[in-house]
């Protein structure tokens, strides 16, 4: 039976990145910024120092997005990281970091009263922070009001999460990313 269900997730997981091929590496996108996030941070292929000692027993889509928490942690460096989960991986790619209440680095679930917890976040980001959001495939709407909201900038559907800047001062735009 549980083979059965791997099986299906593997499958399912073929469609989606069948669905969005034409997003694939950066295609399409013209900020050099945002190109180079896609390219060298989100779809990075290349083995970074940590990855044979992170997430070893972990299942696919785990790994998969702690990998991703780590290399966006190794870009951005913050001070502060709020995290309730993956704090192997994010600590990994940032080893001063410490976890607690940060404006810097965010990772939101959207699990319990996550639009009360979405409204205090808006209020302490600024420029230079990065918001992650969690399954926005479950709700999408959800992630619709996020990406319209005037409060932020650049945003990238990675289907199974989304990353959020701040950034006033670049153009707003939402990419979908093949992840």
């Amino acid at each position: 039976m549980i083979e059965i269900i791997t099986m299906m997730q593997r499958l399912r997981h073929a469609f989606v990145w069948l669905m969005r091929i034409g997003h694939c590496r950066g295609f399409g996108i013209q900020s050099p910024t945002d190109y180079w996030l896609v390219r060298y941070v989100i779809n990075e292929h290349w083995p970074y120092y940590q990855y044979a000692t992170l997430g070893e027993g972990d299942e696919w889509l785990t790994r998969k997005l702690g990998l991703l928490y780590f290399r966006l942690a190794n870009w951005l460096q913050p001070h502060m990281i709020e995290s309730d989960g993956y704090q192997s991986y994010l600590h990994a790619g940032c080893q001063k970091a410490v976890f607690g209440a940060s404006s810097e680095l965010i990772r939101l679930t959207l699990d319990g009263d996550y639009r009360a917890r979405l409204s205090t976040i808006y209020n302490k980001v600024d420029a230079h922070s990065v918001l992650i959001v969690e399954a926005i495939k479950k709700n999408r709407d959800f992630w619709r009001e996020i990406v319209a909201d005037e409060r932020t900038g650049v945003t990238f559907d990675l289907y199974y999460c989304g990353i959020v800047m701040f950034d006033k001062k670049r153009y707003k735009k939402n990419y979908i990313i093949n992840f």
